[in-house]
């Protein structure tokens, strides 16, 4: 072989350069390990962790891990990603095209709130550092994002609940693990100091909710925001499949937000004609 083909088959080789996964034929390894010692070994949560961190999490870690992701998987069909999947499948595509219509609208309001909570409690742990005041702080740099952001701030509120019932028992895990010293609890505390924050500012408590529960734990098992998102959207895809697999089995068609002898609103001109001169 030339030195020229020899540097043509090296870059492409280069081309692809991944640390997750090295496939053979015969063989499977999975950051290093053989996937046949993964598989029966590992549970799902420990996979993603795998997948994502490169090594395996702790069993308190995965466990707090699972707890959160099977915190968020659906919250009904009035859901706009649910409801989206749903109306995708009475227009007869597959299942796969259903999915991913549900998944492509979380976005920033729908689906993006506890990425923006992390980002929000990441600003807050870097300003407070280890001062003491973190009331202080956490009321300082709550003004600054809502001077950026606007009003509503991400994790906290929710139009449904008025008390979200998935954060007692999340944050409950949360401090189980911080005093085993799985996690540090230093999130878990700012959490609870943005939730203070917000009543004093608004003169009425606004609770945490799951994407605020959610964005603690993320935060405290070491994920950066980003990764909060993208595991928010592993959750909900099982609802999503769920509902999506439930309508196909009614072989409804076409069915639209809402029932056909509920008219929509129209608010444009009154009825008028063209002019037969122009």
């Amino acid at each position: 072989m030339t030195d020229d083909a020899q540097a043509q088959l090296d870059k492409a080789r280069a081309w692809w350069n991944t640390q997750i996964i090295d496939i053979h034929p015969g063989s499977i390894g999975i950051r290093g390990y053989p996937i046949q010692e993964l598989i029966g070994r590992l549970s799902f949560p420990e996979m993603i962790w795998l997948m994502i961190r490169g090594e395996r999490p702790s069993p308190q870690q995965g466990e707090l891990l699972e707890a959160a992701l099977v915190a968020s998987v659906d919250h009904g069909p009035h859901a706009p990603s649910i409801a989206i999947a749903r109306m995708a499948v009475t227009c007869g595509v597959d299942l796969n095209n259903a999915m991913a219509s549900g998944i492509n609208v979380l976005g920033d309001i729908h689906g993006g709130p506890g990425q923006q909570c992390m980002e929000l409690y990441a600003e807050i742990s870097a300003v407070a550092g280890n001062a003491s005041d973190l009331q202080a702080i956490t009321d300082r740099v709550l003004e600054g994002f809502i001077a950026r952001q606007g009003k509503i701030i991400p994790g906290f509120g929710h139009r449904f609940h008025p008390v979200d019932p998935r954060v007692a028992p999340l944050l409950a895990l949360v401090d189980r693990a911080a005093s085993d010293g799985v996690v540090a609890g230093s999130y878990a505390r700012i959490g609870k100091e943005v939730e203070a924050a917000i009543a004093k500012r608004t003169g009425k408590p606004i609770p945490m909710n799951i994407d605020g529960v959610t964005a603690v734990i993320f935060s405290e098992l070491g994920f950066p925001p980003p990764m909060g998102r993208g595991l928010f959207i592993l959750s909900r895809s099982v609802g999503i499949l769920a509902h999506a697999w439930e309508q196909m089995q009614r072989q409804e068609r076409i069915k639209g937000p809402m029932p056909k002898d509920i008219p929509y609103t129209y608010s444009g001109p009154e009825p008028r004609a063209l002019d037969p001169d122009r």
